[in-house]
């Protein structure tokens, strides 16, 4: 894979992967061996991480500052890594400073082994939708503002595939599988299909309960599968994309062709949910594992009964966003984070004092303490099976993200999570996922088996947040 950069689209900057924007689609079986040769031409470090696969001690593959090497301009790395025990519907993208805002972003999906099923008819064709918010800015603009101690604005809009309107086609009673991912920066987006519905049957490499939706919500670095079945009038019908919870609205629209279509797509667009964040909550909850359906292994995907295991510790992590030496920082429990000049993996390995910190985050949030700036680095032990919960004390919608890992999502709330919270914890058939979203002024809660030993990124999926120190 080649990166190259400074492609102009009227005002846009974007940054290509193999002369392509989006990048190219990854198509992977469980347990490929991915060798993957990354080239960067830009005239700065790059590199790419693989959202939502699983390193297995492997950590240095991430494709993060703190595990990896950035890869310098003109020059190149190789990855290699295994798509193991895994299938599903996945990301990659950009992980260094703002570049994730230029492009290079792109699909990668796991499909499943001959000799393991999966729980739904094969579908006819196979689409890949990657919807996110889009900045007309060039992203070293951005990157100046935010390191000026400013906010990002408002995105400019909603791409669907890098572009406002496509096309997709397909035929009269067949029936598709729709992937959609959330690869823009900040913005929880709605989806849905003019006459159609949508039955979800993988998130992020599980397989779940097949609900049908009209409408789905997906926050920012998700991902989620869904059969539709194109049984209406031959026509052409509106797929649209649009912003949630904000004050202005972009929209983004592609057209979904059927093959014998006698007219074009007309009428209103379908309209988002006329329901906020209670909504959003109450369908979230409607997600359930499969416990009937094999994962990438013969075992059923259930047979792990992670709610009859008693957590090892607890970790609650509060975001914050304060002003350090009067610039705009964000935090965890009042601590932002700041990469190091030396990555944390070679600190580590060789006993570098000094590189990072394992005392600077408490393990709950205290209002007493300041807010200070340090390579943060939460020690933990192989095997421990701990509690996480995402306190969100703003009025925000947030998204985090676990490199290396997947983790059950628990429980959602509103308000300060506290002990008691624990009675209304899905402890049967949570689904796993890599990104939980957390509801402004709320919580969630996520449950995680350190199986896998290595140095991991915990970060905030809102990559100005990120950026700007919300990660640990």
């Amino acid at each position: 894979m080649k990166l190259r950069g400074g492609d102009q689209l009227d005002v846009l900057c974007l940054l290509k992967v193999n002369g392509q924007f989006p990048g190219p689609q990854l198509d992977l079986v469980t347990n490929d061996n991915v060798v993957l040769n990354l080239v960067n031409k830009l005239d700065e470090p790059f590199l790419l991480t693989w959202n939502g696969i699983k390193q297995r001690k492997n950590s240095w593959q991430d494709g993060v500052l703190g595990t990896n090497c950035p890869i310098r301009p003109n020059s190149n790395y190789t990855y290699k890594f295994q798509a193991k025990d895994q299938i599903g519907t996945y990301t990659y993208f950009p992980s260094t400073s703002l570049h994730k805002a230029a492009g290079g972003f792109g699909g990668l999906h796991v499909y499943h082994r001959s000799v393991i099923p999966v729980p739904y008819p094969y579908p006819d064709g196979d689409f890949t939708l990657l919807i996110g918010d889009w900045y007309k800015t060039n992203h070293k603009v951005l990157r100046e503002s935010l390191d000026s101690g400013k906010s990002l604005a408002f995105p400019d809009g909603l791409l669907i595939n890098g572009q406002a309107h496509t096309t997709i086609n397909g035929d009269q009673g067949k029936t598709y599988m729709f992937r959609i991912s959330n690869v823009g920066l900040s913005t929880s987006i709605n989806f849905r299909i003019q006459g159609h519905t949508l039955k979800l049957v993988e998130i992020e490499g599980s397989h779940i309960v097949q609900n049908t939706y009209d409408t789905l919500d997906v926050h920012v670095g998700q991902s989620a599968a869904m059969l539709v079945t194109l049984n209406q009038p031959p026509k052409d019908y509106y797929i649209v994309a649009s912003t949630r919870f904000s004050r202005k609205v972009r929209v983004a629209t592609a057209v979904l062709h059927y093959s014998n279509s006698k007219s074009p797509a007309s009428g209103p667009l379908p309209s988002s949910p006329i329901y906020q964040y209670h909504w959003s909550v109450k369908q979230a909850r409607t997600y359930r594992w499969n416990l009937t359906a094999n994962a990438a292994r013969p075992n059923p995907q259930g047979s792990y009964h992670y709610g009859k295991i008693t957590p090892t510790k607890t970790i609650v992590l509060s975001n914050s966003a304060p002003l350090i030496n009067g610039k705009l920082c964000y935090a965890v429990n009042k601590v932002s984070y700041v990469n190091p000049d030396t990555p944390l993996k070679l600190a580590d390995y060789f006993n570098i004092p000094g590189i990072y910190s394992v005392d600077s985050i408490q393990s709950i949030p205290s209002d007493n303490t300041p807010t200070s700036i340090a390579t943060s680095v939460v020690p933990t032990s192989l095997h421990d099976f701990i509690e996480v919960i995402f306190q969100n004390n703003e009025n925000t919608m947030q998204s985090w993200h676990l490199d290396g890992y997947d983790f059950w999502v628990v429980g959602y709330g509103f308000g300060q999570w506290t002990p008691a919270k624990r009675r209304t914890y899905n402890l049967v058939d949570a689904l796993t996922r890599h990104t939980a979203q957390v509801y402004p002024n709320g919580w969630t809660t996520i449950l995680v088996s350190l199986d896998n030993q290595g140095i991991w990124n915990l970060r905030s999926a809102i990559w100005e947040r990120q950026y700007l120190g919300q990660q640990i």
